[in-house]
């Protein structure tokens, strides 16, 4: 089992990094080349910019069972293919349950923005929110941690 972390615009990179080093697993960064990021702990792999290219490269990477963390729901999607474990910045889960509602309401906001429209975005990062993702990736590696032993 992995934690991969889609590092482009994730504001909780270092808090998972030490929260995976802390049940020693084995932690992967991957970005684009306008993200810089230095850690003793996690892999970092460092893509080239493009359309994409750090979702084609974290999927191709991600195992049944890893835990991966975005806010991207289409790389999300890809993930819970694979047997993944999804969670974004927030500490929500991705599943079959809830994931074709969120890639429709990401289709229906692109919609809106080409035809000139605007879309509020979201507001600013709050304590709570990385406690709540703190909180609920610990959960995640406890509970798939004892899967493995049993």
């Amino acid at each position: 089992m992995k934690l991969l972390i889609d590092a482009d615009g994730c504001p909780v990179v270092n808090i998972a990094v030490k929260i995976g080093g802390k049940h020693r697993l084995q932690c992967v960064i991957v970005c684009d080349t306008s993200h810089i990021f230095q850690n003793d702990y996690a892999e970092i792999i460092t893509v080239s910019k493009g359309t994409d290219s750090v979702d084609f490269t974290l999927v191709n990477m991600v195992e049944s069972g890893d835990i991966v963390i975005t806010q991207d729901y289409g790389l999300a999607a890809m993930c819970l293919v694979r047997k993944a474990v999804v969670i974004n910045q927030n500490g929500m889960s991705y599943n079959s349950g809830n994931i074709d509602l969120l890639l429709h309401s990401r289709y229906i906001i692109r919609k809106i923005c080409r035809s000139g429209g605007r879309v509020k975005g979201p507001s600013k990062r709050t304590v709570e929110q990385d406690k709540a993702f703190e909180m609920k990736l610990q959960e995640l590696l406890c509970h798939c941690q004892q899967d493995v032993f049993l």
